[in-house]
């Protein structure tokens, strides 16, 4: 049995990813002192712009001449008379890459740059130790996410564009395999969620366009990257989703922010049911990431994620399965909050996972 089939938390604390830092070091020790069992690389969104998603995720298509920027905006310059051979280019590179050749997956890399926190990570895990660490966890956006942010250069939207859709999730499905190759260094399993709130415009009236097929095919072509390096792949979502797609899709963590729309699972109890008994882990986001966090603490939040759990169980799901197969983290990440609230959220994200812990070793 892998660490996969196997995976039971029991309430082991993560993060999401983003931290409000400029520099990796006070990151990292955060999360060290409260996600010991599953810690993060930190993404530093205040250290420069190049930490923003288009550098960290897309950088091929950046130096392949495939994504421009022009001013304020990212363009895909598919008007450019070189388009044709760049686009040539990045598949003989990425058709490398899937078949196995690792110095085309290192095309896929983060640049130093964009990733401060998570060569610092690396070196902080190698060089520092795993200490009580049992996993390991990274993160990219998603597709979704990412293709309803960039454009043509006719301001058509590059989701709705079959050609520039495969372009962007082939990119992130092979930084994702090389993302979880990377991480595997450490020695410990690696979690790898791909951070896609994007999949709330699935069932929109203003999306009539984008299909259940796209996004599940999508997501999956992502997950796969992940999956072919021996990962474990999970979803962040923090919005009231249609939860049926994650439920259907072939992933292992579905992350939600509990805080605010726990509620939204009722509709879903039956994918949800089906989802758990074929091994599916819930990692609740029951620390809300607002000035909120200053007036809750562990016993208030434990008992608004038991009242959940309660409402779960009355439809059907079992209260055991829920403690087996569940993860205590952020309602989202704190990339954009104060430096004392982000500290609050991950001190109280801890808190609530001991207590998570303890309830699920007794039951």
């Amino acid at each position: 049995m892998t660490f996969i089939e196997k995976f039971l938390p029991r309430g082991l604390a993560t993060g999401i990813g983003s931290m409000p830092f400029k520099e990796a070091a006070p990151a990292l020790q955060l999360i060290r002192q409260n996600m010991p069992g599953v810690p993060h690389w930190p993404q530093l969104p205040r250290r420069s712009e190049d930490e923003g998603f288009v550098h960290q995720f897309l950088d091929p298509l950046v130096r392949l001449g495939l994504l421009e920027k022009r001013g304020n905006r990212v363009v895909f310059p598919v008007d450019n008379q070189k388009w044709p051979e760049r686009l040539t280019e990045f598949y003989y590179i990425y058709l490398a890459a899937e078949a196995g050749d690792d110095e085309a997956l290192k095309t896929f890399a983060f640049p130093p740059a964009s990733a401060a926190g998570f060569y610092a990570f690396m070196a902080d895990m190698q060089g520092g130790g795993t200490g009580t660490a049992c996993y390991v966890k990274g993160h990219l956006a998603g597709p979704l996410t990412i293709g309803f942010q960039l454009k043509d250069e006719h301001g058509r939207l590059a989701y709705y564009e079959d050609q520039l859709r495969d372009l962007v999730v082939k990119t992130l499905a092979m930084h994702a395999r090389w993302q979880a190759m990377e991480l595997a260094k450490t020695g410990l399993p690696v979690i790898i969620f791909v951070d896609e709130p994007g999949v709330r415009v699935y069932g929109s009236s203003s999306y009539i366009t984008v299909t259940r097929e796209m996004v599940i095919t999508d997501l999956n072509t992502v997950f796969d990257g992940i999956h072919t390096a021996g990962g474990l792949a999970g979803a962040h979502s923090c919005d009231a989703i249609d939860w049926s797609l994650l439920f259907e899709a072939n992933l292992k963590i579905i992350n939600l922010d509990a805080y605010q729309f726990g509620d939204s699972l009722f509709p879903y109890v039956r994918e949800m049911k089906t989802y758990l008994e074929q091994g599916g882990i819930i990692a609740w986001g029951i620390v809300p990431t607002l000035d909120k966090a200053f007036e809750e603490d562990a016993g208030t939040l434990l008992f608004r994620l038991e009242k959940l759990w309660g409402e779960l169980v009355l439809r059907g799901v079992e209260r055991a399965t829920l403690l087996r197969q569940s993860m205590i983290t952020p309602a989202c990440g704190t990339g954009l909050l104060e430096t004392a609230l982000a500290e609050r959220i991950y001190l109280l994200t801890r808190e609530v996972s001991e207590k998570v812990m303890e309830i699920a070793a007794g039951a």
